[in-house]
């Protein structure tokens, strides 16, 4: 028990600085090829606070787990939008670009209903439905890429090109990039590996672990990496990170533990996936009411209590 406080104390570690140097490194890199902030944050940062998850998920269908695979999903992501989102605006309030409301909330929006969908459908998500999720992840990646080419022009903001040449080089850069990912790999399983450990100490269900522990030891690397961001003023960062994270887990993820081993969906998740959308539809919100095209504080705490109810919920569920 008190070792495996301890190692969560250190993944702790891990992941803190591991988010300071993605956050860093990432940043860096946008300003140098005029690439924009939540390009970034949607691709690098997100794929790479992601790893804990992709790593629980597969481990979980191999072995035929579930419950685990689904439920650290759809309980990551509910963390994601409602509790770490929030958070962040409540640090500093977020700042939502045209891009950000018009494009990758609504496809955020679209990619959870049809995942919700397709879970209902038959009960399960099958190795034929993980091969279209996937496909769907390369379209997004696709839209990533066709985003980061038009640069800064989508926003027609270039008043950051002086500064790049005062940035460090290239090659430290990625360092920072790679050091961050693996930093918060290892801290995310440190700090997942002993809480089950000491969660199965008291006998909780499968299903709560993979919502509650596993869902936000896994998230912990978003948590650290949009907080830490929200506090240096990169808002498209923290944004871009939560929404890549959610689309990362739902067509990647589970696309690939599909195809590993069909899925089989508990229909209670109905309710987690319900309240998942019901938040992205309220982030969707945001930006068209005061004050507009923000997310401010008091918004931050709307997700915040959203994201008890939920956990409330949880419990009642059978």
């Amino acid at each position: 028990m008190v070792v495996s406080i301890i190692f969560i104390l250190i993944g702790f570690a891990f992941l803190i600085k591991g988010a300071d140097f993605l956050v860093e490194g990432a940043s860096n890199v946008s300003k140098r090829f005029h690439i924009p902030e939540i390009i970034i944050g949607l691709t690098i940062v997100s794929i790479g606070t992601s790893m804990p998850e992709l790593f629980v998920s597969i481990t979980s269908a191999i072995q035929g787990r579930s419950d685990m695979a689904i439920g650290n999903v759809v309980g990551s992501n509910a963390c994601n939008m409602l509790l770490i989102l929030g958070l962040s605006a409540i640090i500093k309030p977020i700042v939502f670009k045209r891009e950000t409301r018009l494009i990758e909330i609504p496809i955020c929006l679209t990619i959870t209903i049809i995942f919700l969908i397709l879970a209902n459908l038959n009960q399960d998500i099958s190795r034929y439905e993980g091969i279209g999720l996937i496909v769907l992840f390369a379209l997004f990646i696709i839209y990533t890429i066709v985003m980061a080419k038009k640069g800064e022009d989508f926003e027609n903001k270039r008043e950051e090109k002086e500064e790049d040449k005062k940035k460090k080089s290239m090659l430290k850069d990625i360092i920072y990039i790679v050091i961050g990912i693996i930093a918060l790999k290892f801290g995310g399983d440190l700090t997942v590996d002993n809480s089950v450990n000491i969660a199965n100490m008291f006998n909780i269900s499968e299903k709560i672990i993979s919502v509650t522990i596993l869902a936000i030891g896994t998230s912990l690397p978003e948590l650290v990496t949009s907080v830490t961001a929200a506090f240096k003023g990169k808002s498209d960062i923290a944004i871009g990170n939560i929404i890549g994270s959610n689309i990362f887990n739902m067509l990647l993820i589970i696309g690939v533990s599909s195809i590993i081993n069909p899925i089989t969906y508990n229909l209670t998740y109905n309710v987690e996936m319900t309240i998942l959308i019901l938040g992205t539809i309220i982030l969707s919100i945001f930006p068209i009411i005061p004050p507009k095209n923000k997310m401010d504080r008091l918004n931050g705490i709307t997700f915040l209590m959203l994201y008890v109810v939920y956990i409330g919920l949880l419990f009642n569920i059978k």
